[in-house]
C-alpha cells in the first residue's frame, strides 16, 4: 500500500490530466478514482470535496508554471531579456500536443458561479505571476506602468493560442513586448 504522500500526487496527477482534457464538470470522481488507481474512500479522506482536489491540482500547476518560467529566464543574461524569455516559454508551452489553454483561465471561466477557493487561488497566481513580472521590469529599469501590460499581452496569448490551436500568439505577443520595452528604455 502506498503511503498518503504518493497517493496524493497519483490522484493530483490523474486528476490535472483528467481535468485539463475534459474539464472539471465532466470528469467524476470515479474517474479520477480509476486513472489514479486509488480507492474513493481515500481520495475523499485526502481530499474532503472535489473544489480541494481541484486547488490542489491548480497548486501543482503554479510550480510548474514557474519552474517553466524561471528556468526560462534563468538562461536569459539581461532583465530585458529575462522579460523576453517568458514570451519564448510560452511558444514552447504553446506547441505541446495536450495544449488547451491556461488551466487556471478554464478552470475559473468553468467554475466561477461557486467554488470560492478556486477562485481564490485563480487570483493568487495571476497576482503572483503579475508580481513576477514587475520583480523583473524593475530590473530592467522600466516604469513600474509596463508590468501590468506585459502581464495582459502573456495572458492574452494564452487564450488566444488556445482559440486558435496556433503558437503564433507568443510570437506576436513577444514583438509587442519587445515594441513596449523598446519605448520605456531606449
Amino acid at each position: 500500500m502506498i503511503d498518503d504522500t504518493a497517493a496524493r500526487a497519483q490522484v493530483v496527477d490523474a486528476a490535472d490530466r483528467l481535468f485539463y482534457a475534459r474539464g472539471v464538470q465532466a470528469v467524476g470522481m470515479d474517474a479520477v478514482r480509476t486513472a489514479a488507481g486509488v480507492s474513493l474512500k481515500r481520495i475523499y479522506r485526502l481530499f474532503p470535496s472535489k473544489d480541494d482536489l481541484v486547488v490542489a491540482v491548480l497548486e501543482r500547476r503554479r510550480e510548474v508554471w514557474d519552474a517553466g518560467i524561471a528556468a526560462s529566464a534563468d538562461r536569459a543574461p539581461t532583465a530585458r531579456e529575462k522579460i523576453l524569455a517568458v514570451f519564448d516559454f510560452l511558444d514552447a508551452w504553446f506547441r505541446e500536443p495536450d495544449f488547451r489553454g491556461c488551466a487556471f483561465i478554464n478552470f475559473y471561466g468553468e467554475l466561477s458561479g461557486g467554488a470560492e477557493d478556486v477562485q481564490r487561488t485563480v487570483r493568487q497566481q495571476k497576482e503572483h505571476f503579475g508580481a513576477y513580472m514587475a520583480r523583473l521590469v524593475h530590473e530592467a529599469g522600466a516604469p513600474a506602468s509596463l508590468a501590468p501590460q506585459l502581464v495582459i499581452l502573456a495572458e492574452g496569448a494564452q487564450t488566444t493560442a488556445a482559440i486558435t490551436k496556433s503558437p503564433t500568439p507568443a510570437t506576436q505577443a513577444r514583438a509587442a513586448a519587445q515594441t513596449l520595452l523598446a519605448a520605456a528604455l531606449d
